[in-house]
């Protein structure tokens, strides 16, 4: 009797325990999350997320993917966190939404915070993609890179002899006014490289602060301002009137001049040129997570982060020379690429730019708060001359 009564009580015991512990390692229903580009680099990594949601049908239901200027993400989450709704999961950015969004304190912070889901996450990355990833103050992981620029992109047939240096391109403008154009800085690659490398080229006497050190840098766009006919909101749109003949000649970055070539926006036949005595500013895209992200979709964000830093994701970076040459780990070199990048880049690729980036120096963008204020004098005093 007694020892059925010690039974009975021993059984609905470990039945109580067992309902317990296993309610709280019930596996939680995949969850459906919302991707926001205001860098263009769905384009390099959209089929990895894709990949990432196929092998993990227990985690992800579902992925949206939008694009949007950069300009304009900022406030859109700043309103949306201030109403309390958590909309957009994770955004892919470059320099410019980062530095708003850190500025602004809208990002979550990843490292140190989370370092125990993204182990030994910054041992992946090569040397120059790890300086970049300091731009990030923990706000966000580096997904791809590139060094970028400045550059001066040009059709041969209109432009026999291109510029070497800044005074030897305000001199062709002003010969050649409405021909030279270039994209708004705070949301254009090539823009904000041609912006943070002129103290470099004019011998500012401070490349970091654009507010009290570029004299020389904004006396010179103001000076080019006089012959450049607008400034497009965005890169694609100045490709677009190169291709077409309208423009004979922009600054563009690695990415920015094999791509649309690539894809026949911009003829194959166009040419670039470095700056005499040019330094490199480089560029990256970075996986940022908006505050107020639910612990549900955290967790399923960091193991996707982790997973599009393995070699093998970082391999599609290449795509097709948008971002050149485009993973941020080490070790992930062109032969590991797919067919068809490893095909656009021996067909458009440059081979210059391998003597350049190794004979000219580089240094990283400009830090967030310094950028956003840069981005500010820029629309201020130079893109407000024009209409938009």
């Amino acid at each position: 009797m007694f020892d059925g009564r010690l039974k009975a009580s021993m059984l609905a015991v470990c039945v109580a325990a067992a309902a317990l512990f296993g309610a709280g390692v019930a596996k939680a229903d995949p969850v459906s999350l919302n991707v926001v580009d205001v860098a263009g680099n769905l384009q390099l990594t959209q089929k990895a997320f894709e990949a990432f949601k196929a092998k993990n049908p227990n985690l992800i239901s579902n992925i949206t993917y939008t694009n949007a200027p950069a300009p304009q993400l900022p406030g859109k989450i700043k309103a949306m966190q201030a109403a309390g709704r958590a909309d957009i999961d994770l955004v892919l950015t470059g320099t410019d939404a980062l530095a708003a969004g850190i500025e602004q304190n809208l990002w979550m912070k990843l490292l140190p915070d989370q370092s125990a889901a993204l182990p030994g996450v910054l041992d992946k990355y090569a040397p120059g993609p790890r300086k970049m990833q300091e731009l990030a103050q923990g706000y966000g992981l580096e997904v791809s890179y590139m060094p970028a620029g400045p550059l001066i992109e040009y059709n041969p047939a209109k432009v026999p002899k291109p510029p070497h240096t800044p005074q030897e391109l305000l001199a062709w403008c002003k010969a050649n006014p409405g021909k030279l154009i270039y994209a708004r800085p705070a949301n254009s690659g090539p823009g904000r490289t041609f912006l943070m490398g002129l103290p470099y080229l004019l011998g500012d006497k401070n490349p970091q602060d654009p507010i009290n050190g570029w004299d020389k840098t904004w006396a010179f766009l103001k000076e080019l301002n006089t012959c450049v006919p607008y400034y497009p909101g965005g890169t694609s749109a100045v490709m677009k009137e190169l291709g077409e003949g309208t423009r004979d000649m922009t600054v563009t970055v690695t990415g920015w001049d094999i791509n649309p070539r690539a894809l026949g926006i911009v003829p194959a036949d166009f040419r670039v040129q470095a700056f005499d005595n040019m330094t490199w500013v480089n560029d990256a895209h970075y996986m940022v997570v908006p505050k107020g992200v639910s612990k549900e979709k955290l967790a399923v964000l960091l193991k996707l982060m982790n997973f599009m830093l393995e070699p093998q994701q970082q391999a599609m970076t290449y795509d097709d020379g948008y971002f050149y040459p485009g993973p941020a780990v080490s070790g992930v070199t062109l032969a590991m690429a797919p067919k068809q990048s490893q095909d656009v880049i021996a067909k458009y690729g440059r081979p210059e730019y391998a003597k350049w980036l190794a004979q000219y120096p580089h240094v990283q963008p400009l830090p967030a708060q310094a950028m956003v204020a840069a981005f500010q004098k820029w629309d201020r005093e130079i893109g407000s001359q024009k209409s938009q």
